[in-house]
């Protein structure tokens, strides 16, 4: 029985099998409608989400699997004061594989320490979102066709995003890859992060200045400012409209630049760009579905 909790965990190989096997879900989905027949999944969100629940949920049935969970803490015995250890082994009598989501980091690692089913990581803190990476993965395979000699920029909330720090352990591992952070002083990226870059030999820039970067990407990842990781209301109010993408921003753009956000959006960019061609992030979410399907289908081991 094996758990996703972390991205690093995945080999090249396996990401290579669930992209391929995404690409068949897309082409051929009647050939899965009925793959988790008998299945369940259980959907422990102690955290808001809508796309990441929503699309496990819409996974599972297009799998032809069933679903039962919670989507917040306060629905579930944890507002008893449950332990997670003690919610994974109680609702691995009921499902066959979890997925959660959780505030404190390492949360779902516990919980596939004492699940007797796999547990797949929705996110927990600022730490990890696997699944998300794994849709930011296959939206750019589709979009460029390759993930090597690929300059990628991050923007925003580098410091508190947990969906940059899995992308950057995912890319890290293809030729030629080249990082561009941009965010205010107060969001940088974890020095960790960026000591792990420097010991493998992997070049990045830091920056404060989208434009002047703009012309060298390939990829523009934008992040929003996320409030509930903030301590200080003020903090937040002042840095949260650091980086907002206009269509003006990107006129010195490439023309095949591809522009990904994990969402939800709040206004870091502009409903003007939804209709420009290198607007990525719809179809990110619906990748991302694609990928948890794939995942699904891997780790409860169905041919």
């Amino acid at each position: 029985m094996r758990s996703l909790i972390d991205i690093a965990t995945l080999t090249v190989a396996e990401i290579d099998e669930l992209i391929a096997t995404a690409d068949d879900i897309i082409a051929n989905p009647e050939k899965y409608a009925h793959k988790c027949a008998g299945k369940k999944l259980a959907t422990l969100f102690f955290e808001p989400s809508t796309r990441t629940r929503l699309s496990f949920e819409a996974a599972m049935y297009e799998l032809g699997g069933n679903v039962l969970g919670f989507s917040e803490a306060n629905s579930s015995s944890a507002a008893k004061g449950e332990s997670v250890a003690d919610t994974a082994k109680t609702v691995s009598c009921y499902a066959d594989i979890i997925a959660m989501r959780h505030p404190k980091e390492g949360a779902p690692l516990v919980a596939s320490m004492n699940a007797s089913i796999p547990v797949i990581n929705a996110g927990d803190g600022g730490h990890n979102h696997p699944t998300q990476t794994l849709a930011d993965l296959l939206t750019i395979h589709r979009e460029k066709g390759r993930f090597d000699n690929l300059t990628v920029g991050l923007c925003g909330d580098l410091k508190f995003g947990r969906t940059v720090h899995s992308l950057i352990t995912a890319l890290r591992r293809y030729k030629g890859i080249k990082f561009v952070f941009i965010s205010p002083n107060e969001l940088k990226m974890p020095d960790y992060v960026k000591a792990s870059l420097e010991k493998e030999g992997f070049p990045y820039i830091e920056t404060t200045d989208l434009e002047e970067v703009m012309p060298e990407l390939d990829i523009l990842y934008m992040t929003r400012v996320q409030q509930e990781r903030f301590f200080n209301e003020e903090e937040y109010l002042r840095l949260k409209d650091s980086y907002i993408l206009t269509p003006e921003k990107l006129s010195n753009a490439k023309p095949d630049l591809s522009i990904l956000h994990p969402l939800p959006r709040v206004n870091e960019i502009s409903v003007a760009i939804d209709k420009d061609p290198r607007a990525c992030y719809f179809k990110q979410v619906l990748y991302g579905k694609y990928m948890r399907m794939a995942l699904i289908l891997k780790l409860l081991e169905v041919e």
